[in-house]
């Protein structure tokens, strides 16, 4: 039986290819669980329909993405930290801190999308990349400053 994937399936193949299986194994596990469905014109139809779908979505997030990015650019953010002496910081600024701030400036930005190799020690200014969509970075200042 020839069967057209929708999902990668690691023995078959990968998504979109068309494969020859065995009727009960399309029938009894493939086609079920939506990894699969026959090879005849109306599928293909319907699965050209569902990819083109899926390309005005992801296009559509990365618009929105890269509008996000662009108003991130014109934006810094300020972490005050208690200091001892000679300005050393008591504890870091984490990907949770930056994330607090932005979220009193208005942007709701997940803190495991801030892209942070290791804390902020000390004080100073900083550029943190934070990473919106696979395609789209933005940077953001954040200036660590002493209360």
């Amino acid at each position: 039986m020839k069967i057209i994937l929708r999902e990668d399936v690691p023995p078959l193949g990968a998504k979109g290819d068309t494969v020859d299986v065995a009727a009960g194994y399309a029938r009894n596990f493939l086609i079920p669980r939506n990894l699969a469905f026959a090879a005849t014109p109306s599928y293909l139809k319907i699965y050209d329909e569902e990819q083109k779908q899926k390309n005005v979505r992801a296009n559509k997030e990365k618009r929105l993405a890269q509008k996000m990015a662009h108003d991130l650019e014109k934006i810094s953010c300020t972490a005050t930290v208690a200091v001892g002496e000679e300005d050393r910081i008591f504890g870091s600024v984490t990907a949770q801190n930056i994330a607090d701030s932005l979220k009193e400036q208005g942007f709701d930005i997940d803190k495991r999308k801030i892209v942070l190799e290791e804390p902020l020690k000390a004080l100073g200014v900083y550029t943190v990349p934070i990473k919106l969509h696979p395609d789209v970075e933005a940077t953001v200042k954040v200036w660590v400053v002493k209360e």
